[in-house]
């Protein structure tokens, strides 16, 4: 796998979750939050041409402040397309706008447009009381793909895993000899002949990983009858690029023993987000035991981001707090402060500061890491609270942490 590309990801998904969250929690009076969902480099002028004839037909809704809220979505909408040009984005385009006002007498409508970390292969126009991100809600899940191996002395099958979809790869044949003596030879020396072919027909396997395999797959399974596929993995004919995450057993080598696989590899394709967590998590605590190249907490792992002495940095998606612009109304200075993210815990910070300051900007803790982050160029991993290392994290280190390439 491409390096860094576990850290991109988990930033990824984060900024995902976090923008699905507030969406979801959006309600229009009547059916007028409108969802668009563009595929992959798709035409932007169909879609607008589209929406224009949707906004005519706008004129049938009985209501008339859905009907004008509706109208006014669609136009902000085919505004907002003409920034694309011709074609949508590489991974397509969701956008959502809508009232989202909660207060009957006043309209706010308010676009959002989402370039998702995966293509988008279907064209959706919806309006409704909320918004639809079922298509985006699907990208949270595990997509990566997997490549999966079944062999015997005489045969083997190649295939990838994505989500739920399997694709057979190749079909190759052992070309070894049977084991029985031929005339005219010895038994050593027919033996030896065995083995040769083995070695050929392994190499032939590895190669054929190595093509389908190398830089598209997080990992490879690989099932069989009896120790072939010990012998095999032991061997390692393959790329030192390709993970063999484990070894299952399976009564057969064509698709039925893909299908095997499949159905006993469930943990382990489910546990590899856990594994790297645990592997990263347990790295930094040992670090920070042993006094080794390690910070944590917020003060140092912001100064080591600021001054790139921070080679990899950690920030747990658990963090609340909130980073707090105030301006002292009298001396006109600002000041940056860190709040408990709980409802009325900005105020009661002003109070406890006394003078005259008031709000400038506020934004969540964890956003302001990963901006500093991607300023200073530094890597970042966001850490999930779904696995015991990642909720250690967060209650022993405060969520935040670093890995530093000097002291």
């Amino acid at each position: 796998m491409e390096k860094g590309s576990d850290e991109q990801r988990s930033k990824r998904l984060y900024g995902l979750k976090k923008q699905l969250a507030r969406l979801r929690s959006m309600r229009g009076s009547g059916t007028e939050l409108i969802s668009v969902y563009i595929p992959s480099e798709a035409p932007v002028h169909e879609t607008s041409t589209k929406l224009k004839g949707e906004a005519g037909q706008a004129s049938n809704i009985k209501s008339k402040s859905t009907r004008k809220n509706v109208v006014d979505a669609l136009e902000r909408i085919v505004q907002h397309l003409k920034i694309y040009g011709n074609l949508a984005p590489k991974s397509g385009l969701a956008i959502f706008c809508g009232n989202i006002s909660d207060n009957p007498a006043k309209t706010d409508i308010e676009i959002f447009a989402i370039e998702p970390p995966e293509p988008i292969h279907v064209s959706i126009y919806r309006c409704d009381s909320h918004f639809f991100l079922e298509p985006l809600q699907s990208m949270l899940e595990v997509k990566e793909s997997y490549g999966l191996v079944v062999l015997d002395g005489r045969e083997c099958t190649l295939a990838m895993l994505r989500g739920t979809q399997v694709q057979v790869l190749k079909r190759m044949n052992s070309t070894a000899h049977a084991k029985i003596r031929k005339g005219g030879q010895s038994a050593r020396r027919y033996e030896r002949l065995i083995e040769e072919s083995i070695e050929l027909y392994y190499k032939r396997i590895g190669e054929a990983m190595d093509m389908h395999f190398v830089n598209t797959v997080k990992g490879v399974i690989v099932g069989g009858p009896g120790p072939t596929k010990e012998n095999f993995v032991k061997m390692s004919p393959f790329n030192y690029q390709i993970k063999i995450l484990g070894v299952v057993d399976t009564g057969y080598t064509d698709e039925y023993g893909i299908r095997e696989v499949m159905s006993k590899s469930n943990d382990i394709i489910a546990q590899q987000d856990a594994i790297v967590e645990k592997q990263v998590v347990d790295k930094f605590i040992r670090a920070v035991v042993s006094g080794g190249l390690a910070a944590y907490g917020e003060n140092e792992v912001r100064a080591a981001i600021r001054s790139k002495q921070a080679e990899l940095a950690l920030v747990s998606e658990g963090l609340t707090q909130k980073r707090v612009n105030l301006r002292d109304t009298t001396t006109g200075e600002e000041n940056w402060i860190t709040v408990k993210g709980d409802a009325g815990a900005v105020e009661e910070k002003i109070k406890s500061i006394g003078g005259t300051v008031k709000i400038v900007e506020e934004k969540p803790l964890i956003d302001e890491i990963i901006e500093l982050a991607e300023q200073t160029g530094v890597p970042l991993r966001v850490i999930s609270n779904d696995t015991p290392e990642g909720a250690q994290f967060l209650q022993s280190f405060y969520g935040l942490g670093a890995f530093l390439r000097y002291r």
